[in-house]
């Protein structure tokens, strides 16, 4: 397949696809549209390796989501799934504070910790999710001191919505910074995307959530990344061939596809 772009984050693995995947994998291949998913847990990561395994231009991620940190975590079975040659991140990992206790922030912290740990030992980079919550509690705030303390890999932080100084202090970390269809109908994270450098930023869809304009009201999939693409180069000010090329070789320096 000619691969012209990467959707670096999505669930082709989830059920909203049993329908017709096959299909899907069809157009996306025709697109020439790479795809990385990502494992939510452990049947979810085995699913993302075995379309990775079978399918070129796929590529896989292991994890249990930090939201449902209260699972038990089969820490042995992840860290030999992470080693599959078709596996490039371990995550999505990170601080889910949407529905947050001190019991499972506590939990949270420490399943982080075991990703990180996980991501040190095989040698790839981590996929972060992190959610503030609604109390004002700042989950960036809290991962960026757990990343200082633990982690020895860099990677990518997923679907972000935090503010600028936040990305700034992922990205001298080392950490792209990547962006969903949202940025397609507002103009909320429009400053953190001019301000940053274009070789730190990814685009993904989240499929099969957050559908960008013009498709909203649809089901997401990896094709639709290339409004995301279209999004950065005109908020950036910058052409869009210039924007996927970069965003490519973005992807090739933190994931190596």
């Amino acid at each position: 397949m000619e691969k012209r772009y990467i959707d670096i984050h999505a669930h082709m693995q989830f059920s909203a696809y049993d329908a017709d995947r096959a299909e899907l994998l069809s157009r996306t291949q025709s697109e020439g549209v790479q795809v990385i998913n990502v494992g939510t847990d452990l049947a979810m990561s085995e699913s993302a390796v075995a379309l990775a395994e079978a399918h070129e231009g796929l590529y896989a991620t292991v994890a249990l989501h930090p939201a449902d940190g209260e699972q038990d975590f089969d820490r042995p079975a992840y860290e030999a799934l992470a080693k599959h040659s078709k596996v490039v991140a371990v995550g999505e990992c990170g601080l889910d504070y949407f529905h947050l206790s001190e019991d499972t922030a506590r939990s949270q912290r420490a399943l982080f910790i075991q990703h990180i740990e996980i991501a040190n030992a095989v040698g790839k980079p981590l996929m972060l999710h992190i959610r503030n919550g609604k109390e004002g509690r700042s989950a960036y705030k809290d991962a960026l001191d757990i990343l200082r303390e633990h982690a020895r890999v860099k990677g990518n932080v997923h679907f972000f919505a935090g503010t600028l100084e936040e990305a700034k202090e992922f990205i001298e970390l080392g950490f792209t910074i990547s962006f969903t269809g949202v940025i397609t109908f507002t103009s909320d994270y429009d400053e953190v995307i001019c301000e940053i450098p274009l070789d730190m930023i990814m685009a993904e869809t989240d499929a099969p959530y957050v559908t960008p304009a013009p498709f909203r009201g649809k089901r997401n999939e990896p094709i639709y990344v290339q409004e995301v693409y279209k999004a950065i180069a005109r908020i950036k000010g910058i052409d869009e061939e210039i924007v996927r090329a970069q965003i490519l070789a973005n992807a090739q320096r933190v994931f190596g596809v």
